[in-house]
């Protein structure tokens, strides 16, 4: 290292970081925007940054209540994969995938996106009749995915529980190579610069108290900083979307949920895939620091809540011992949670609601962070168009009056 970088690091070490290059900027709200989005978790910065992108639309303002990335973004556990069962949900997440195998590079940003695959484990014969229904809908879509029996699962996971003496006997999996985990800080972060390096504006601690319409046309939010006009509006705020929306003046078909997590002590690399199941509810991986990170399922009340219920801590934990004896005496470090909405489907709603120029991305329940990418491109998309992309025209709101539901409970029963 040169006697100058060694000056600078001291020098930046003894200012408190004060001296640093922001990574963005925290700029005051223009009186008006062409395209204000509300919410600044990894759906809403990612629609921020494609509309910069794809369409040239540089005026526009993401508002956050709270601090950037401080919602589900910060609070999930970082699984991404694409095997989804039916055809529209399939294509979607795909377009996700695609976009994370580069978006380090786009980005110029380490989002520590590692490819590291994902087992969803069957335990009884219409678990393996469901695993080869899938695989083969994933093949059919170009999708990776293959069948691996317990044997093979027992060679390539050696710490799984595969003893047929098990209390629920493992007989295969289905398993996505292509699939993985990500840093879901830095997805934040990487999003957030490329947006304000193209002019958008990101403005923190700016809550949403209400819509100025015109005529049913929305023209402007509310805020507890003033009003901000706008020429389009989209809502981007996960647990919070039925909150906006009868601020709006509509209702949603959706359910808020707590959602909880947790992580353990560090160990030594044991774990190097992704293991989920239905069957006993919980899902493991390990992180680069060396803790596994344990998903539960939601919590069966509703709420706003970011905390959870022991009850769900004890099963979620239980059901790990039982694919993974040998963590039984790990210790666990902390726990979160994070507030879901869930549609009746387990498939999002994305695209225009009632009122006119008023857009919505919501729905997504357990899944969302692996859609982040491709999320934030259709919803672009139709910002900028009025249209849905044929991606999202699927997951339009008004499937829930024509019949036309896309029921993806099987591909999205765990929380993930």
């Amino acid at each position: 290292m040169s006697r100058y970088s060694i000056f600078s690091l001291v020098r930046n070490a003894l200012s408190y970081h004060e001296n640093w290059q922001r990574a963005w900027r925290s700029p005051d709200p223009k009186p008006a925007y062409d395209v204000v989005i509300i919410g600044a978790g990894g759906h809403g910065l990612a629609t921020a940054y494609y509309l910069a992108k794809e369409h040239g639309i540089t005026n526009v303002a993401v508002l956050e209540k709270g601090w950037l990335g401080g919602g589900n973004t910060a609070r999930n556990t970082t699984i991404v994969r694409s095997n989804y069962l039916w055809d529209e949900a399939a294509h979607l997440f795909e377009k996700s995938m695609k976009l994370w195998e580069g978006l380090s590079q786009e980005l110029n940003y380490n989002l520590m996106f590692s490819q590291r695959g994902v087992y969803n484990l069957g335990h009884n014969l219409q678990d393996m009749r469901d695993i080869h229904r899938r695989v083969n809908a994933n093949r059919l879509n170009g999708i990776d995915s293959e069948v691996v029996y317990a044997d093979e699962l027992a060679r390539r996971v050696p710490y799984l529980n595969t003893s047929p003496a098990a209390r629920y006997p493992i007989l295969g999996a289905s398993f996505q190579q292509r699939a993985g985990v990500a840093r879901h800080d830095a997805v934040a972060w990487g999003f957030a610069r490329a947006a304000d390096a193209a002019g958008v504006d990101i403005i923190q601690n700016c809550e949403v108290t209400g819509f100025h319409q015109d005529n049913g046309r929305v023209v402007g939010v509310e805020t507890n900083r003033g009003r901000i006009g706008a020429g389009k509006v989209g809502i981007v705020v996960a647990g919070n979307s039925g909150v906006l929306a009868e601020m709006a003046g509509f209702r949603l078909p959706v359910e808020s949920h707590p959602l909880q997590a947790l992580v353990s002590e560090p160990v030594k690399p044991i774990l190097d895939t992704v293991i989920m199941s239905n069957a006993v509810h919980g899902y493991v991986s390990q992180s680069d620091k060396g803790e596994l990170v344990i998903g539960a399922g939601i919590d069966s009340y509703i709420g706003y809540g970011q905390r959870g219920s022991l009850n769900i801590i004890e099963g979620t934990l239980a059901a790990v011992k039982e694919l993974f004896p040998v963590f039984s005496r790990m210790r666990m470090l902390r726990h979160w949670g994070g507030t879901v909405d869930t549609c009746p489907d387990a498939t999002p709603i994305i695209g225009k609601t009632p009122v006119d120029n008023l857009f919505i991305n919501c729905g997504w329940g357990t899944g969302g962070f692996k859609a982040t990418p491709g999320s934030g491109w259709v919803f672009a998309h139709t910002l900028a168009r009025g249209e849905p992309h044929p991606l999202n025209a699927p997951f339009s709101l008004e499937r829930y009056t024509t019949g036309y539901l896309i029921d993806e409970h099987g591909a999205a029963g765990v929380a993930h």
